[in-house]
């Protein structure tokens, strides 16, 4: 199985192409999350949809606007309350967490490895086999 980030931007148009993969596959849809860090004293979050992996090459897509939203428990904002209305009416909870900020990564696929060894870790996405 391969698992790995996909990277949209940090604007309003990367969060509704985000909310519409989330709508539009609303049957592979496993899970909405908020990674919450700082960054350069800013408490930001990332918002990232988590895919099924696909039937054929077992390949699990987690598209990620990677901190671009300030965090709601700080700073409430609309790009944020988009992502909870769809949840919402996809049925999914947010799944919150903690994380330390991509700016301690010597390069971003070492961020997004440490990230997808987290959500291992704790069940979201499975291991390898």
């Amino acid at each position: 199985m391969i698992q790995r980030f996909i990277e949209l931007g940090e604007g309003f148009s990367d969060i509704y192409e985000l909310l519409a993969l989330a709508e539009h596959n609303r049957d592979r849809l496993k899970h909405m999350m908020a990674f919450h860090t700082d960054v350069k004293d800013r408490a930001v979050t990332s918002l990232a949809v988590v895919m099924e992996p696909t039937t054929e090459g077992g390949f699990q897509a987690i598209y990620i606007c990677r901190e671009g939203v300030p965090n709601p428990h700080t700073l409430p904002n609309k790009r944020y309350s988009l992502f909870e209305e769809t949840a919402g009416g996809l049925g999914k909870t947010i799944i919150e967490m903690d994380v330390k900020p991509s700016t301690l990564y010597p390069e971003k696929a070492l961020y997004y490895q440490h990230l997808i060894a987290i959500l291992r870790l704790n069940h979201y996405i499975p291991p390898l086999q």
